[in-house]
């Protein structure tokens, strides 16, 4: 085959790559034109799977509420609607906002501010623990509950590590570059959301840095190290917090006879044993009239068991399933490793949040403290969730947007280039990074 030939035969395999580029046509066999694209509709660059999720999840919340809180709301607010309205819309409806606004943007200018939010998180941590309201022994909250620290804190070390982890590359499995900084930022944040106390955002925290270290391919045995010095850590904080050691004592109690149990767990697995299969119907609840503990946050969950069955349990768990598949989906997809990060510790964060708040309400783990995402009354809870979901929106937009005209036609360029040039190449991540330029 003559040289003519195969260059012939490269000329027709870079026209049938234009012709498959939107927004290029061919007008003849070495140049090409720009052509209009097609308007698309703003919403349409959203990933449609993972805006349905969270949006279902939304209306069973709200229903979930509404019905929890409407004896509680008649007698505050003086109408059955009161609470819902003022409070639980208010909040969707300024979380949703922050959703749209963050998947607006591109989340690659959020990276600058990692660190600057992992800063301001930890002086907001200490300023909690020192001038915050205190409710049932704790401080972990200002202005009435609704903004908590804490809630901020499982939202910054995401934020923080997927920068941090993103940039070290193969350093990750390093001792003194990756595991050591590492237990250093986690045990922080987690040793000062601890002394509020408040164990279970501590193990929410460490729970989800762990696993995006995991994902960042840090060294196997660093993380059975991480996860015995987290353990033991755990066995000595139980011992000094005695209601942890009640809970604890009472947990086990109920594993041989479920009526010795803690009294918030007994609770809930009635409302699940008076909800049946099917329920006893939407605004039909018993447990929600004083007997079950803040029944429109921490065990909404057994709401839903008593009013929607164990079908409607189901549904929310395979909600949350698919949640999680989605978005480890556009983690595969993500232009870089910190928008890969990025969705994988916002999924590991709503999904460990989830099976904690399901796990005590079925009697699984003892008591603690976890809102259901998405589903429980709060605002900073939401807020921060939306906001984590709305980044991950972003990564996926950036990733499955198409490339601006100019930046294919030089991609073309270069193809074409290096038949005639050999050490033409289009760089790599690698390249870029820090290879020296050769001769």
């Amino acid at each position: 085959m003559t040289e003519q030939a195969i260059h012939d035969g490269r000329q027709r395999r870079i026209r049938r790559q234009i012709r498959r580029s939107p927004g290029l046509t061919v007008v003849n066999d070495d140049s090409v034109r720009r052509v209009k694209h097609q308007r698309i509709r703003f919403i349409a660059t959203f990933d449609k799977p993972m805006l349905a999720i969270v949006l279902l999840l939304l209306i069973i919340g709200g229903l979930m509420v509404f019905s929890a809180t409407w004896d509680w709301s008649n007698q505050t607010y003086g109408t059955a609607s009161g609470f819902f309205v003022e409070e639980h819309l208010r909040n969707v409806i300024l979380s949703t906002v922050a959703l749209f606004f963050f998947a607006t943007l591109d989340y690659r200018f959020w990276k600058r501010f990692a660190i600057w939010m992992l800063l301001f998180t930890i002086v907001a941590l200490v300023a909690v623990r020192m001038y915050g309201e205190l409710k049932f022994g704790a401080r972990r909250s200002f202005a009435g509950g609704r903004l908590q620290p804490g809630e901020l804190a499982e939202f910054a070390v995401v934020l923080y590590m997927a920068a941090w982890l993103g940039s070290k590359g193969a350093r990750v499995d390093s001792f003194f570059f990756g595991l050591l900084p590492f237990m250093a930022v986690v045990s922080v944040i987690s040793g000062l959301i601890i002394l509020q106390p408040d164990l279970s955002s501590a193990g929410i925290v460490a729970l989800t840095a762990g696993v995006m270290f995991f994902v960042a391919g840090a060294n196997l045995l660093h993380i059975l190290a991480v996860g015995g010095i987290t353990t033991a850590v755990g066995i000595v904080v139980v011992q000094y917090w005695e209601y942890a050691q009640d809970r604890i004592a009472n947990f086990l109690a109920g594993l041989s006879d479920i009526t010795l149990t803690d009294y918030h767990t007994l609770q809930a697995i009635t409302a699940f044993v008076r909800g049946g299969w099917i329920g006893v119907g939407v605004g039909q609840s018993q447990q929600k009239f004083g007997a079950l503990p803040a029944p429109h946050t921490d065990s909404i969950f057994a709401i839903v068991g008593e009013e929607l069955g164990v079908f409607g349990a189901a549904v929310v768990v395979a909600l949350y399933i698919a949640f999680a598949i989605r978005g480890f989906q556009m983690a595969r997809i993500a232009k870089d490793n910190f928008g890969s990060l990025l969705c994988v510790g916002f999924t590991s964060w709503v999904i460990i949040q989830a099976l904690l708040n399901i796990a005590v309400m079925t009697g699984v783990i003892p008591s603690t403290g976890v809102p259901l995402p998405f589903i429980s009354f709060g605002g900073s809870s939401l807020m921060v969730i939306m906001i984590g979901v709305g980044l991950m929106l972003s990564v996926h937009r950036v990733a499955t947007r198409p490339k601006p005209t100019s930046e294919r036609r030089s991609d073309i360029a270069n193809i074409d280039r290096s038949w005639r040039n050999r050490r033409s190449r289009l760089s790599g991540l690698g390249d870029r990074a820090g290879a020296a330029p050769s001769g």
